[in-house]
């Protein structure tokens, strides 16, 4: 009799968990996220295999697996108690998200509102530089806090910069730090800094939409200046 050939024995394309990290969620089938799910199968069949078997016993319709007891799904061989509780919580998840409506981003079109997004590092007695990370209908992606400085200065790595902005697939991200001193004009290292963020977004095809200065008295915007133009 032929042996049963076990998951870890197939190619690596081809075991959902290897194939999901690889390929990305979307890429398996039905039945390779059941099996997901449930972990494992049995001396005598793969996860996968079973996971047909419980997509049989449904029609291979999802919407009718989401209506079968944790008793029913129990009736395809296999399916314990554990792994059918796993498929029924799953699938209740699937059903609770499509009754939450998306969370409206905030919008920003000009630097007052990014000022009142960042309004809050205008009382910190130490410099902070913090980043704006939107989509491309100028949308709030992540606010981020790249690094907490001294007094007069705080790092910013631009390859820190974009690795966040990669990281959430920003169309575009707004600069912004405090000044405790309370000067309202940029320092020729803010100016500088600029320059090279907006030349690197220019290689990686992400806009510098603005850089906030921003005080006890209020913020500057170098977008409001004109001096992202100059440094394009």
């Amino acid at each position: 009799m032929e042996k049963n050939t076990t998951i870890k024995q197939w190619s690596t394309d081809d075991r959902p968990r290897e194939k999901m990290l690889m390929k990305g969620v979307s890429s398996l089938s039905d039945a390779e996220l059941i099996a997901v799910l449930i972990g494992s199968g049995t001396k005598s069949i793969t996860a996968v295999d079973l996971a047909k078997q419980v997509l049989q016993s449904c029609n291979n319709n999802l919407d009718d697996l989401g209506r079968i007891t944790i008793k029913d799904l129990m009736k395809s061989k296999g399916v314990g108690e554990v792994k059918a509780l796993v498929i029924a919580a799953a699938l209740e998840i699937g059903r609770r998200r499509k009754d939450i409506k998306p969370d409206e981003k905030r919008q920003f079109t000009n630097s007052a509102e990014a000022y009142k997004e960042l309004e809050f590092i205008r009382d910190l007695n130490h410099e902070e530089f913090w980043l704006l990370l939107l989509n491309r209908a100028n949308r709030l992606i992540q606010k981020v806090k790249l690094s907490s400085g001294g007094i007069v200065a705080t790092v910013v790595d631009p390859k820190l910069v974009y690795k966040h902005a990669l990281d959430h697939l920003a169309s575009s991200i707004i600069l912004a730090h405090n000044h405790p001193s309370g000067s309202l004009r940029p320092s020729q290292h803010d100016l500088n800094i600029t320059a090279k963020l907006v030349e690197a977004g220019k290689m990686l095809d992400i806009l510098v939409a603005d850089h906030l200065i921003i005080t006890i008295d209020g913020y500057f915007s170098f977008s409001d200046e004109g001096l992202l133009r100059q440094a394009i």
